[in-house]
């Protein structure tokens, strides 16, 4: 399975998104790649991927996809990162 976190510059939020997100999936005893990108490449970087992962602001700039496209709240609440993963993989 492959997760793409995506934030404006690929550095910034992303990056606290797939830091996270590797917890959550470690306490959710599941394997995935995980992938920080920005915006602007989510086309290419998200092609094959399964999840991505976001803040509000950068859903309509993400467009029509295959992936889940899941909306974060809070990026440092591995609770909440857990719970919308653990639905989205049901």
């Amino acid at each position: 399975m492959k997760i793409v976190t995506i934030c404006g510059a690929g550095i910034g939020s992303s990056g606290v998104l797939k830091v996270n997100a590797e917890r959550a999936l470690r306490a959710l005893d599941l394997e995935a790649s995980v992938v920080a990108a920005d915006v602007s490449s989510v086309r290419t970087v998200a092609a094959d991927a399964q999840i991505i992962l976001t803040t509000q602001e950068f859903v309509e700039a993400i467009g029509k996809t295959n992936a889940d496209v899941i909306v974060i709240v809070n990026l440092f609440d591995t609770s909440e990162l857990k719970r919308k993963l653990e639905d989205a993989l049901r």
